[in-house]
């Protein structure tokens, strides 16, 4: 029988080969603020508006879903780009809670196909609202990294003018898919109705998602502010030059293991001054914390035995 290993794709943090070496590390905790300033957005007055009854469950970094039906929206604002998509039965979802719930019956949430529903504009509306609105919250986090770490802000006029396909009062496009390199941070939102009534998983309304991507520009401006804690952490601990590689200030101590001898415990116990263990010196072993790495060629110079022609351990 064969055995299906679980997904655990989402469990591991995206890296950009484009921004290693940077405080990517730090990313989880501007996750975790920005999940804190949403949530608080969501259940404010003013956000149950437009996001009726959904509570923010999770949001984290992880991979740009691969889901051609998603439809990526995209924000400009003045520290580059940021593309959101939801999921269809999401937008469905805030809809009905907004416009359909009073003729809903109570505790059964109408089930719909997201498939079988045309696109309307009031649909639309609402997806280029709600990605202003989480466009504007990630630019204000990155601004107070910013204004955290002493870097100069963007001025209000530098988001860029609109152009002829951008909708009319707003700065967003419709936009391409983040790549596989792609920043997206995930975001499940769970509706509090009909939760407490049943138990039953298909009278309850589901779980959405939206994913926002942050183009580099964008990155590098969170990673900027992410930086100044960085520092911050560094100082209470000694701090090297802020240019100096990790490589060149990182000391490890290696071990050479030049000869290893079998011997039988009785020639051992025998063993006395003066007596001689013949052996071969061929390649030695190279450790570091009884980890062999290498090994090399045992050379002598100027009276000192050296160590040449590494070679990785096997």
């Amino acid at each position: 029988m064969p055995i299906i290993q679980p997904d655990r794709s989402h469990a591991f943090q995206v890296l950009d080969p484009c921004l290693l070496g940077r405080p990517v590390h730090l990313l989880p905790a501007f996750a975790a603020r920005l999940a804190d300033a949403l949530g608080s957005a969501i259940a404010s007055p003013g956000g149950r508006r437009y996001w009726g009854a959904y509570r923010l469950d999770s949001l984290r970094f992880e991979h740009a879903p691969h889901d051609a039906s998603l439809r990526w929206l995209g924000v400009s604002g003045a520290y580059g780009q940021a593309t959101v998509a939801f999921e269809r039965s999401l937008l469905l979802g805030l809809l009905e809670g907004r416009y359909a719930r009073r003729s809903a019956p109570t505790g059964a949430p109408v089930q719909r196909d997201p498939a079988g529903e045309r696109v309307t504009a009031t649909e639309e509306r609402l997806a280029a609202t709600l990605a202003q609105q989480l466009a504007n919250l990630v630019g204000e986090l990155v601004s107070s990294g910013l204004a955290a770490a002493g870097g100069a802000l963007p001025s209000a006029t530098s988001a860029g003018a609109a152009t002829p396909g951008e909708r009319r009062g707003t700065g967003i496009v419709p936009a391409a898919a983040p790549g596989k390199a792609g920043w997206v941070l995930r975001a499940v939102l769970r509706p509090q109705y009909g939760r407490r009534e049943t138990d039953d998983p298909a009278l309850c309304a589901p779980d959405g998602q939206l994913w926002i991507g942050l183009d580099h520009a964008f990155m590098a401006h969170v990673l900027q502010g992410l930086a100044a804690e960085r520092g911050g952490a560094r100082g209470t601990h000694g701090s090297r030059g802020a240019r100096e590689p990790l490589a060149a200030s990182l000391q490890v101590r290696l071990e050479g293991r030049l000869v290893t001898k079998e011997v039988m415990l009785a020639t051992l116990f025998d063993l006395k001054v003066g007596d001689v263990i013949p052996v071969s010196v061929g390649r030695a072993d190279v450790l570091l914390d009884e980890s062999r790495l290498f090994t090399a060629t045992v050379a002598e110079s100027r009276g000192k035995l050296c160590l040449t022609s590494f070679e990785d351990a096997e």
